[in-house]
């Protein structure tokens, strides 16, 4: 006679124990493509919002180097070429009313590195005193602007843009010729919009002919709002500067301004030099990161928002997801699938959706740079670093939005999913 098994039963074996439930990551893939190919348009909805967002950090971030690359080409084609010389006049009791000698312009040109100079000051009219476009008592424009002496050379150093008309030369200045350069603004003020009849203008009841409209200038920009004489033709008029002292623009080659600024004083009066004083341009090493770092904090600051915009969305859309695949999940968790499983495979899908809106975010915020540059003819400039970061920023912020949601449908007891 048989001796019974241990259960009492003849004939039957021993249980086996159970299998644990796992999840490859071949398997865990191949359902996170499946969730988001069963509703392909809520699957690129909720991509858009990183697509939108690694798009404009690749973007901002792109613009913003390319745009500083542009500052740094002004700074150096501009304010890098730039010197001012002050006349400070010495100290008592040796004060000299005014510095500058005649030839002050060639001697400064003189000087390796120098494109044009001019010294200029400005005139103090008598109290009630401006510019007309007709002798006093008679029916007239009127205008309240400063009146600039100035050497042939200042204007070449501002670098106008004419209007109409020509500027002042050597020939006005040595002669003391009663002329004038005007800005646009000013001439529309005046009522002067041709050269063709040779206006003139009323400055303390004395007529000076206008040979030149400026519309815009490179540098001085305050030349917009004055009318430019010839320093002779003013030191006749009204006598030397008056209440403000006169004042030399040097415009150089680049490079060169710091070393000009060094030899100037110099240059003017070797006897003094310490009658004037130079103002050389900022080290635009210097000023062009400060201006550089604010627009990086201030687009970075855009990016993050745009990012987290993103974020927000995919994490509202896999939520609503999980609560309308309940019934999924409860007869996943039915089979045997473990809750770190539905976990993985939530997040699997949300940093899937959050890596393919940072591929293509990136491809657009490319595109963006590129294409804005063309249209501006700037150079693009996009470090290598931020276009191989933006796929994995997607990449983490389909996974942090898809935290909360992933939880949530852990969570769901099979029971109850499958009640509803």
């Amino acid at each position: 006679m048989r001796r019974p098994t241990r259960l009492g039963l003849p004939g039957l074996r021993r249980n086996r124990a159970v299998r644990i439930s796992r999840l490859s990551l071949r398997d865990l893939l191949s359902e996170a493509t499946a969730g988001m190919l069963q509703r392909p348009g809520r699957s690129a909805l909720t991509a858009l919002g990183t697509v939108l967002g690694v798009g404009a950090f690749v973007a901002v971030l792109g613009l913003t180097s390319t745009t500083s690359q542009q500052i740094d080409e002004r700074f150096n084609e501009l304010t890098a070429t730039e010197v001012t010389i002050e006349d400070t006049g010495g100290d008592q009791p040796e004060y000299v009313e005014n510095a500058f000698p005649k030839d002050a312009d060639a001697r400064i040109e003189r000087l390796n590195g120098v494109r044009d100079a001019g010294v200029y000051w400005t005139v103090r009219l008598p109290e009630g005193q401006g510019v007309r476009s007709a002798p006093v008592g008679a029916a007239a424009e009127e205008a309240q602007s400063q009146i600039v002496a100035a050497s042939p050379g200042v204007l070449a150093a501002a670098g106008p843009h004419l209007q109409q008309g020509r500027t002042f030369d050597a020939y006005h200045d040595r002669e003391a010729q009663q002329v004038a350069v005007v800005g646009s603004g000013l001439a529309a003020r005046l009522g002067i919009t041709t050269l063709e009849t040779a206006p003139a203008v009323f400055i303390d009841g004395d007529a000076f002919t206008v040979i030149g409209v400026i519309d815009e200038v490179d540098r001085k920009s305050d030349v917009l709002l004055s009318v430019v004489v010839p320093r002779t033709t003013a030191e006749r008029v009204w006598g030397g500067p008056r209440g403000e002292r006169a004042k030399m623009l040097i415009s150089t080659e680049l490079g060169a301004a710091q070393q000009v600024a060094g030899e100037a004083a110099l240059a003017l009066d070797p006897a003094h030099p310490e009658y004037f004083q130079a103002v050389a341009p900022p080290d635009p090493r210097s000023l062009r990161t400060a201006v550089t770092s604010d627009l990086d904090q201030l687009f970075l600051l855009l990016a993050g928002i745009c990012l987290l915009i993103g974020a927000v969305g995919i994490a509202n859309t896999t939520l609503v997801a999980v609560l309308e695949r309940t019934g999924e999940i409860g007869l996943r968790r039915a089979l045997g699938a473990r809750s770190r499983h539905i976990t993985l495979q939530f997040l699997a899908e949300s940093g899937a959706l959050g890596t393919l809106g940072g591929l293509v975010g990136t491809t657009l915020g490319t595109f963006a740079v590129v294409g804005t540059s063309m249209a501006r003819e700037w150079t693009p400039v996009i470090h290598p670093a931020t276009v191989m970061a933006a796929p994995a920023i997607g990449l983490v912020t389909g996974l942090v939005a898809g935290l909360y949601p992933a939880w949530r449908a852990s969570r769901i007891q099979p029971v109850e999913a499958l009640r509803r």
